[in-house]
């Protein structure tokens, strides 16, 4: 892709401070944030994303709010989205600036990731083991990947249907998943980019996540749950991925207590950061900015001159 500037992708954990360094870097090089977060494309889970609120933007920002929860949504559609986002961006003689902290997404925004059929939305292939996965359980599944192909089955979880279900998909296209793993370590950059990381210290970073799922309480994560609920999209926020939101939803329905369901999500949130370190430190293309302090002047002036140094070369 050709763009007369690199797109300046900032990531990094939950909580590290990528939102609002994103919005100070656009404004200061006259650019719009592309968001890279695979639960902000949903409509109306605003709160427990993490989502920049309307009147919270200082600049235009792309890839919100895209579908509804629990509607399908895939990598490969972020791609053809972000991608159009630059190219538009970059038309109108801005800058685009993708933020996230969905490593996988910001990799299909950027790098020439061909996804398969298999990796698209309303994949028959996706249904049948779907079902299979609710009729008999994710063992059952697995076990029938074992069976077909053991090299990937050895290398996803038994309790990871959905990427059990995207083995099968593969499959029935002549590939396998653990082909596919092994070659993402090699594919090619096809967007022009920058890449800058957010660094916390892992036990302040805890602080941080534990005070953002308190101040969401706070904000009203608990009347945003039930709102989702009544308007019939307990399929969407219940989903294994959406942390935040299953929790509360366990609450409301006598499973656990709120305050239980407060102290589930702070645990879930620590081990998806951890998570999203350890994706992110693999890639040697990343500049690292010390955001500990949470310093927005520094760590805006170290982004800038990063930005500066990729550009003039």
């Amino acid at each position: 892709m050709q763009l007369a500037h690199p797109v300046i992708c900032i990531v990094g954990p939950t909580a590290s401070g990528k939102s609002e360094l994103a919005q100070r870097v656009a404004m200061a090089v006259d650019g719009e944030v592309v968001s890279a977060d695979s639960m902000q494309v949903y409509c109306g889970m605003d709160i427990g994303t993490g989502k920049v609120l309307t009147d919270e933007r200082m600049v235009a920002h792309h890839c919100l709010d895209l579908v509804n929860p629990g509607e399908q949504f895939s990598a490969a559609l972020f791609q053809a989205h972000a991608r159009a986002c630059f190219k538009d961006i970059d038309e109108r003689g801005k800058r685009a600036i993708l933020c996230g902290g969905t490593g996988f997404y910001v990799r299909a925004a950027i790098d020439d990731y061909d996804f398969p059929a298999g990796e698209q939305v309303g994949n028959p292939v996706r249904e049948y083991y779907g079902q299979i996965a609710k009729e008999k359980g994710a063992a059952y599944l697995w076990g029938l990947l074992d069976e077909a192909d053991p090299d990937s089955a050895a290398i996803i979880p038994s309790n990871d249907v959905k990427r059990v279900v995207r083995a099968f998909e593969l499959l029935s296209e002549g590939k396998t998943y653990a082909q596919q793993k092994a070659a993402l370590a090699h594919i090619a950059q096809v967007v022009p980019a920058v890449f800058i990381g957010l660094s916390v210290e892992p036990a302040v970073l805890r602080e941080r996540i534990d005070r953002r799922v308190d101040s969401m309480f706070d904000s009203g994560l608990v009347d945003e749950v039930e709102i989702l609920l009544d308007a019939g999209f307990r399929k969407g926020v219940t989903a294994p991925q959406a942390i935040g939101y299953k929790e509360i939803v366990d609450a409301l329905d006598g499973k656990t207590t709120l305050d239980e369901a407060r102290d589930s999500i702070k645990t879930a949130t620590h081990r998806y950061a951890k998570r999203q370190r350890t994706w992110f430190r693999k890639d040697v293309r990343i500049h690292w900015i010390e955001a500990t302090e949470l310093n927005f002047d520094y760590m805006c002036d170290e982004a800038l001159r990063i930005v500066a140094k990729i550009d003039a070369t």
